[in-house]
C-alpha cells in the first residue's frame, strides 16, 4: 500500500461553506481539478475559481428536485477505485471512469432543521443522502482517497498539498476516522428524531450520540495511572460549555479540572440573569459547590461565596457571572485556586492573576448573556461499564409559585427568598443533598451521605452559628422526622423539600412541633 497518494481531482460539496472558497483557491493553484454541485458550485463560480459541475462530469442531469445529484457510477466509481489493482482499473477504464482523490463533504443542516422546528416533510428533505454515500466511499478507500468533513481540517491537508503535492496516510486514516464519526452521529440524530415523532420524549432504539471531536489529550484521568481525552460536540450547542471556553493562562486542564469546572458552570447558570441580573459566586470542590453567593458586584459575591467555606475552597474552582475587574483579581488571588471560569477578564486583573502562573483562566464571553439567551441540551449521556444512560437534563427551573406551604406557620418573606435561593443551589449538590442559605448566600452544604441526617448534621456543622435564621433546602423528602429535629436544633426556620415520603405527616409535624415553616415543591432534584 502506499504511504502517500497524489491529488488530481477534487469533489467539493459542502453545507457550511466556512473557509470553502480559500481552499478551493488553494487546490487550484496546485493544478488540481474541482468537481462541485449546486450551491458549492455557484460560489466557487462567483468567486472565479474554476469548477465543473457534477453533472457535467458525469453526463446525468440532477433529478427528482436534487435529491439526486452525485448517485452515479462515475462518481463512487472514482472514489472507490482502488489505484494498482488491475481489475479496478480494467472496469474504470471500460466504464470511462476518472479517479476522484480528495472528497470535501459536509452534510444537509438536519439539526438546525430540526430546531427551526420546521414541518416533518421539510425535515424529511434536510435527510441527507449522497452526502453521507460519499463520505462513506471515501472512508472506506482511505488507502487511496482523502476525504474531509470538517472545515477545521482544510488547512492541515492543503499544507501537504503544497509541500509534496501529497496526502500522508497517517493523515487519511485520521480524516477517516472522524469521517465515519460524522456520518454516525447525523444518522443518530435522524433517529432519534424519528422516534419523537412516533412517541414524543420516545428513545430511539440507538442511542442519540452527537458528533464529538477530541479537544485535547490530557496527562491521564482520575488517576495517574488511567489515561484520558476532553471531546467537544460538533456543533457546540447554543449555551456555555467548557469546550467553547477560551483558556487564557495556567498549566493544562487535567481530567479534574475539567469535571469540576463543569459543575461549577452548571451551577453558576442557574443563576446567570444577563448584565442587569445580580452578580453570582460558585465555588466547587470535587464536583459539589462549597459556596454559592449573589450580590450586587462580582466582588461581593465572590467574597462571600468563598467565606461561606474558606476551608473547603482552598484548591477549588471557581465560576463568576461577570468580568472579573482588579479588586476581584486581587480576591482571587488570596486563595490557592485550580481555576477560574469568567466571561471576561481586564487588563488589570490579568496583570494581577498573572503572577498565579499554575492557575487556569477560562474565558466564556456568552456567560454574560444570561439564560434567557441560551438553548440548552436537552439530553445528557453517562457511561456505565458495558452500557449508556440517557436522561432528560434537570432543566426545572425554581418556580414558588407552585409550592405548597405544609406547616401551619407559612415562610416569611424574607425565608421564601432563603428558600428559593437554597432550592436553586441544591439541584447541583451530590444526593443525598442539603444546602443552608441565608438570603442570596450559602451558609453550610452537605452532601453525598448515605442518609439525609447526616447530610443536615454536615451542614449545620459548616454554618455553625450562621444556621440560625437559614432556609434549609432537601434534594429530596425526609424519609423520618429525624432529620427536621436536627434541623431545628441548629437553628433553621424554613424548609423547602419535595415531600412524597410514606411519614410526610411525622415529618410536618415535626416541623409545627419547632415553629419551622416547610414547602413541598413537588419537584425531586436527585444528582449522583
Amino acid at each position: 500500500m502506499q504511504r502517500r497518494m497524489t491529488v488530481s481531482r477534487a469533489l467539493l460539496s459542502v453545507s457550511d461553506k466556512t473557509g470553502l472558497v480559500d481552499f478551493a483557491r488553494g487546490l487550484t493553484a496546485l493544478g488540481i481539478e474541482l468537481l462541485s454541485t449546486g450551491g458549492t458550485a455557484a460560489l466557487l463560480e462567483q468567486e472565479g475559481i474554476p469548477v465543473k459541475q457534477v453533472q457535467d462530469f458525469t453526463g446525468a442531469k440532477e433529478m427528482l428536485g436534487g435529491r439526486v445529484k452525485t448517485l452515479h457510477p462515475k462518481i463512487h466509481g472514482g472514489i472507490l477505485a482502488r489505484r494498482g489493482l488491475k481489475s479496478d482499473e480494467a472496469d474504470m477504464k471500460a466504464q470511462d471512469i476518472l479517479p476522484i482523490d480528495l472528497v470535501v463533504v459536509n452534510l444537509y443542516p438536519f439539526r438546525d432543521a430540526v430546531a427551526k422546528k420546521l414541518k416533518p416533510e421539510e425535515v424529511i428533505e434536510n435527510i441527507d443522502i449522497g452526502g453521507p454515500s460519499m463520505i462513506r466511499s471515501a472512508a472506506k478507500n482511505a488507502a487511496f482517497v482523502t476525504v474531509i468533513v470538517d472545515p477545521g481540517d482544510y488547512k492541515l491537508v492543503l499544507a501537504e498539498l503544497q509541500q509534496k503535492r501529497e496526502i500522508h496516510l497517517s493523515t487519511r486514516k485520521r480524516l477517516q476516522a472522524r469521517a465515519f464519526a460524522h456520518t454516525s452521529a447525523y444518522d443518530a440524530a435522524i433517529a432519534g428524531w424519528l422516534a419523537e415523532q412516533e412517541e414524543p420524549g420516545a428513545y430511539a432504539e440507538a442511542p442519540p450520540v452527537p458528533e464529538y471531536k477530541r479537544l485535547q489529550a490530557l496527562r491521564y484521568g482520575e488517576n495517574p495511572h488511567q489515561r484520558a481525552a476532553f471531546y467537544g460536540a460538533v456543533p457546540q450547542p447554543r449555551e456555555p460549555t467548557l469546550a467553547s471556553a477560551r483558556q487564557l493562562q495556567g498549566k493544562e486542564l487535567s481530567y479534574n479540572n475539567l469535571l469540576d469546572a463543569s459543575a461549577a458552570l452548571e451551577a453558576l447558570k442557574e443563576h446567570t440573569r444577563g448584565p442587569s441580573g445580580p452578580a453570582t459566586a460558585v465555588v466547587v470542590k470535587h464536583t459539589n459547590p462549597c459556596g454559592v453567593a449573589r450580590a450586587d458586584s462580582i466582588l461581593d459575591a465572590y467574597r462571600a461565596a468563598r467565606d461561606a467555606d474558606p476551608i473547603s475552597a482552598f484548591g477549588g474552582i471557581v465560576a463568576l457571572s461577570q468580568v472579573v475587574d482588579a479588586a476581584t483579581g486581587a480576591l482571587l488571588a488570596e486563595t490557592f485556586l485550580e481555576a477560574v471560569i469568567a466571561p471576561g477578564f481586564d487588563k488589570a486583573a490579568l496583570s494581577v492573576l498573572s503572577k498565579k502562573k499554575a492557575l487556569r483562566l477560562l474565558e466564556l464571553p456568552t456567560l454574560s448573556e444570561g439564560r434567557d439567551k441560551w438553548v440548552f441540551e436537552a439530553k445528557e449521556l453517562r457511561s456505565v461499564p458495558g452500557g449508556l444512560l440517557v436522561q432528560g437534563r434537570d432543566l426545572a427551573e425554581v418556580d414558588a409559585r407552585g409550592w405548597k406551604v405544609m406547616t401551619k406557620r407559612a415562610p416569611t418573606q424574607n425565608e421564601l427568598a432563603s428558600l428559593e435561593f437554597a432550592w436553586a443551589v441544591v439541584k447541583h449538590v451530590k444526593s443525598n443533598a442539603i444546602v443552608l442559605a441565608a438570603r442570596d448566600v450559602t451558609v453550610g452544604i452537605g452532601m453525598g451521605q448515605t442518609n439525609r441526617v447526616d447530610s443536615v448534621r454536615i451542614a449545620a456543622q459548616r454554618a455553625g452559628a450562621k444556621a440560625r435564621g437559614a432556609a434549609m433546602g432537601s434534594d429530596a423528602f425526609f424519609p423520618f422526622p429525624d432529620g427536621i429535629e436536627a434541623a431545628a436544633e441548629a437553628g433553621v426556620t424554613a424548609i423547602a423539600q419535595p415531600g412524597g415520603s410514606i411519614r410526610d405527616a411525622e415529618v410536618i409535624a415535626a416541623a409545627d412541633k419547632h415553629d419551622i415553616a416547610m414547602v413541598f415543591t413537588n419537584v425531586r432534584h436527585f444528582r449522583h
